[in-house]
């Protein structure tokens, strides 16, 4: 396996919010701690999972703030800074890389869809506004483009570009000059059979003890891989992170409830959920 700096098991930590759908910091820094006390070698503040579409840009500074400032010793935090405007995504990771983060998650633009010299260039610009490795953040399911391996091969001769989350499971192979992360639970045993640095996760929330065997135990890998499939299947019954927050809902932690446009799963969803909370012994 590739030498992972950054860690193996990373979660894409949820932004947990209150009754009034403010950020409910003390559950995110519990959070936090809790994921790394299960396996985790650090988080991700404000990805995809982290809802970062509906912060503010003074809640997402704010977040990735808390996560520097409250992290347990020795925990890394990776800040996703990303946007489709590359002048904003410089921006915030500034402030990001000013605040501690020890790296950079950069999604591919998204609604604009920027053709591949526009790709080369925004992550050029990214590239110049931090001295934080980047990690780039391959999901066209999103944001309808996608970045095939030759073009990976090209971004990772940028300085700083060091990583991939490889969000497109038709794309996962590895790339030379790149760190390759799962960006999908359920391709996690493959990543790792495949030499990859490890995956930026969401069942790691709750599951952390047995993703992190993966890593430590590669005998074992598939039939735990295997024993998690039930879990992979219910959390994606629905657009993440609302799963995930149901889970962690149903199981006493006070995720809340999505924010606008996403809604609380339903009777069905929760439902799934449960089921596959009961199957992996998490719930009576």
């Amino acid at each position: 396996m590739t030498h992972a700096p950054l860690g193996s098991i990373l979660t894409a930590l949820i932004t947990p919010f209150d009754s009034e759908m403010r950020l409910n910091e003390s559950a995110f820094v519990s959070m936090f701690h809790h994921v790394v006390r299960h396996g985790s070698d650090g988080i991700v503040a404000c990805g995809t999972t982290g809802e970062a579409a509906t912060l503010s840009n003074e809640e997402h500074l704010r977040v990735i703030e808390l996560a520097c400032a409250e992290r347990p010793v020795g925990a890394t935090v990776v800040a996703s800074t990303g946007s489709n405007n590359t002048a904003q995504a410089c921006a915030m990771t500034e402030r990001a890389t000013d605040l501690g983060a020890d790296a950079i998650l950069s999604v591919t633009p998204y609604y604009n869809r920027p053709n591949r010299r526009g790709l080369v260039q925004h992550f050029t610009e990214i590239s110049r506004a931090t001295d934080k490795p980047i990690i780039l953040y391959n999901i066209p399911t999103r944001t309808g483009t996608d970045m095939p391996n030759d073009l990976l091969a090209e971004l990772a001769t940028i300085e700083r570009i060091d990583y991939v989350k490889q969000a497109n499971n038709a794309n996962l192979a590895p790339v030379e000059g790149i760190g390759l992360y799962a960006g999908n639970d359920d391709v996690l045993a493959r990543t790792l059979d495949l030499g990859g640095c490890g995956g930026i996760l969401v069942a790691s929330h709750i599951m952390g003890e047995q993703l992190r065997r993966m890593v430590d135990e590669p005998d074992r890998r598939a039939d735990i891989d295997a024993s998690l499939k039930p879990l992979y299947q219910a959390l994606t019954v629905t657009t993440n992170p609302i799963p995930i927050k149901a889970a962690l809902n149903l199981l006493g932690y006070p995720a809340g409830p999505p924010r606008l446009p996403l809604v609380a799963a339903d009777e069905r969803e929760t439902e799934v959920i449960r089921q596959a909370l009961i199957e992996c012994g998490l719930l009576a």
